[in-house]
C-alpha cells in the first residue's frame, strides 16, 4: 500500500503561539497518518513571528500567512484550502490530535459519489478532572462529541470544521467558508454549519459523521468554569439566529428544535428524577442543562432584536 494518499490534502489553522506545543502535536499528528496526505498546510493567522517559527521548525510543510485582511479562522482555513489541488480538503484545529488512522476513515465515505463531506468523532480531553455538572448533553460547548449524536457511521446535517474533510470542487464552488462569519478571539460563530447547508444544497450531496475518524482536543482549565459554559450557550444561541438569517430562515435549524425539544428534556427529566433512584449527584447536570438553554435562549434574543434594529435602520437610510 503506498504510504501517501494523493487524493487528500490537509489544511491545520492556527493564530497564536501560546498553544506551540498542541500545534507541534497537530502538525505530527497528521504527519504520522497512514497514508499522509499528499500536502499539509499549515495556516496562519495574522502572526508573522508564528509563521516564521513554523517554517523553521518545519521545513517541509507549507507554512502560509492569512491572505485575508481581515482576521480570523473562516479567512485563514480559506487560505490554505486555496493552495490544495488535491481532490479532497480535510481540516484539523491546530490544537488538536489526530488519533491514528483519522485521515484514512475521515476520507473513506467519499467512495459513495454522493457524500460531500465528512466529520469525524472529537473527544475533549480536559486539563483536569470533569466537572461533576457537565452534561454530555452539552459537550459541544467544549467542542466535543455530545450525547445525541449518532452512534453509529451515517448522514447528518453538519459535521465540525475541527474535523471535516470536503471535496475541492464542491468547496470551492461555494466559496469555501464565508469569511465574514466565524470565530474571532471569544466570539463564535457556527461557520462550520453555514458551510455544511450551504455546500449540500448547491451540490444535492450528504454529509456523513464518520466516529471512527477520531481527533482529541483539550480543554483548558479556565474552560471547566461555569462562566465560560453559560458565555458559550449565550454566543451559540446569537450564532444559531445569525446562520438561520443566512440560510433559509428556521428552515435551517431543524436539528436545533429536535435537539432542545427532545435529547434536551429527556436529558433533564432523567437527571430531575434521578434522586429517587439514589443518584443526587445527576442534579448537577440537570441544572446545568436549564442554565445552558436559558443563557442559549438569551443570545438569541439578543440577536433577534439586534438584526432587527440594524434591518429598520438600514431601512431608514434608503
Amino acid at each position: 500500500m503506498s504510504t501517501v494518499d494523493p487524493e487528500v490534502g490537509v489544511v491545520v489553522p492556527c493564530h497564536h503561539d501560546r498553544q506551540w506545543p498542541l500545534l507541534r502535536r497537530s502538525i505530527e499528528s497528521v504527519l504520522a497518518q497512514r497514508p499522509a496526505p499528499a500536502r499539509l498546510i499549515v495556516a496562519v493567522d495574522h502572526n508573522e513571528p508564528l509563521r516564521a517559527r513554523l517554517e523553521n521548525a518545519y521545513p517541509h510543510v507549507t507554512v502560509i500567512a492569512n491572505r485575508y485582511p481581515r482576521r480570523g479562522v473562516s479567512g485563514n482555513r480559506n487560505s490554505g484550502a486555496r493552495l490544495l489541488d488535491t481532490p479532497l480538503i480535510a481540516l484539523l484545529d491546530g490544537d488538536a490530535a489526530a488519533e491514528p488512522g483519522w485521515l484514512a476513515a475521515l476520507t473513506a465515505p467519499f467512495a459513495d459519489p454522493s457524500v460531500c463531506g465528512v466529520g469525524g468523532a472529537i473527544t475533549p480531553v480536559w486539563a483536569g478532572p470533569r466537572p461533576r455538572w457537565v452534561p454530555d448533553e452539552f459537550l459541544w460547548a467544549w467542542g466535543g462529541a455530545y450525547a445525541g449524536l449518532p452512534t453509529t457511521a451515517g448522514p447528518v446535517r453538519n459535521v465540525w470544521s475541527a474535523s471535516m474533510a470536503v471535496r475541492t470542487e464542491a468547496f470551492r464552488a461555494v466559496g469555501g467558508f464565508r469569511v465574514d462569519f466565524g470565530k474571532v478571539g471569544n466570539l463564535s460563530r457556527p461557520e462550520d454549519t453555514d458551510l455544511c447547508l450551504r455546500l449540500s444544497r448547491a451540490t444535492g450531496g450528504i454529509w456523513w459523521y464518520a466516529p471512527d475518524a477520531r481527533v482529541r482536543h483539550p480543554v483548558d482549565a479556565d474552560k471547566t468554569l461555569l462562566r465560560y459554559f453559560l458565555g458559550r450557550c449565550y454566543q451559540e444561541g446569537r450564532g444559531k439566529i445569525a446562520l438561520a438569517r443566512l440560510n433559509r430562515g428556521p428552515a435551517s435549524l431543524s436539528s436545533e428544535r429536535g435537539y432542545l425539544l427532545g435529547t434536551v428534556p429527556r436529558a433533564i427529566l432523567r437527571g430531575a428524577t434521578a434522586p429517587l433512584r439514589g443518584n443526587a449527584a445527576a442534579l448537577l447536570p440537570a441544572a446545568a442543562m436549564l442554565a445552558g438553554v436559558g443563557a442559549a435562549g438569551c443570545g438569541a434574543l439578543v440577536e433577534l432584536t439586534g438584526g432587527r434594529r440594524a434591518s429598520a435602520a438600514r431601512g431608514g437610510r434608503r
